[in-house]
């Protein structure tokens, strides 16, 4: 009859006993979290949508189309229209959200389109108008470019403030926006060439080559490029010290 082991050796160290480590999963978090409709986040931006392209129409319907197309706060508007429409389906049928790099895009367009009017052609001389003979009421036209610089700007941005997850852009981003910005400089200036001596060749006071000259015009450029990528800047970090408004709490037994 053989003695039984010890359990305990005498001599001989304890083996440490280590904890089953978790293996690393392919599948990211958000596939198996459940997504939930969002029938508020929905209505707001399929309201949205509907107003930018309703304040396009009305600048459509009072000036020349092919005018009013060339604008750089038109082609935002219509850029936003589609982006929220988009995010309106994915947040009414329970879908992830659009990329940040499309939201953050049409944000920073009209946010810039907005300021550039209000700080550089609101107070111009003689008075900045899309439609300098419009076909219409004259209220038709000043209320189509206040929502194109007022309103849609300030509802995007209520919009991602509060009902859009934070930390969704990123720094590398801010120089990808700019490509539109500088195809449409690119595209401005070479209409003006294209209509000499027509008053409507160039579309913005700041960057008429006749006036001022390209040295000017180009500086002028440069500056409100790098007022482009410091907003983009400014986005981002906004966008990752904001807090969640859209935070799911977790389901407990009880309901208030």
């Amino acid at each position: 009859m053989t003695a039984p082991i010890p359990r305990d050796i005498p001599d001989l160290p304890a083996l440490p006993r280590r904890s089953p480590r978790l293996l690393p999963s392919a599948v990211p978090a958000r596939a198996v979290i459940p997504l939930v409709r969002r029938p508020v986040a929905a209505a707001y931006r399929a309201v949205l949508a509907l107003l930018a392209t309703a304040a396009v129409v009305v600048e459509l319907l009072l000036g020349s189309p092919a005018r009013v197309l060339s604008y750089f706060a038109v082609q935002s508007a219509l850029v936003l229209a589609v982006v929220m429409l988009a995010s309106a389906r994915r947040a009414w049928l329970a879908r992830h959200p659009l990329p940040g790099a499309v939201t953050g895009a049409a944000l920073l367009y009209v946010v810039m389109a907005a300021l550039v009017h209000h700080l550089l052609l609101a107070d111009a001389t003689p008075p900045f108008s899309m439609t300098p003979a419009p076909s219409g009421p004259a209220w038709a036209a000043t209320l189509a470019a206040h929502t194109l610089h007022t309103v849609l700007p300030a509802a995007a941005l209520l919009d991602w403030l509060l009902l859009s997850p934070p930390a969704r852009m990123h720094l590398r981003q801010a120089t990808t926006w700019l490509v539109f910005p500088l195809a449409y400089l690119a595209f401005t200036l070479a209409r003006g060439e294209l209509l000499p001596g027509s008053p409507s060749g160039y579309l913005y006071p700041f960057l008429d080559v006749t006036r001022h000259g390209y040295r000017s015009v180009l500086a002028n450029a440069l500056l409100v490029g790098l007022s482009f990528y410091a907003v983009a800047v400014l986005l981002v970090a906004l966008d990752h010290a904001r807090p969640n408004p859209v935070r799911r709490h977790p389901k407990t037994g009880f309901r208030v």
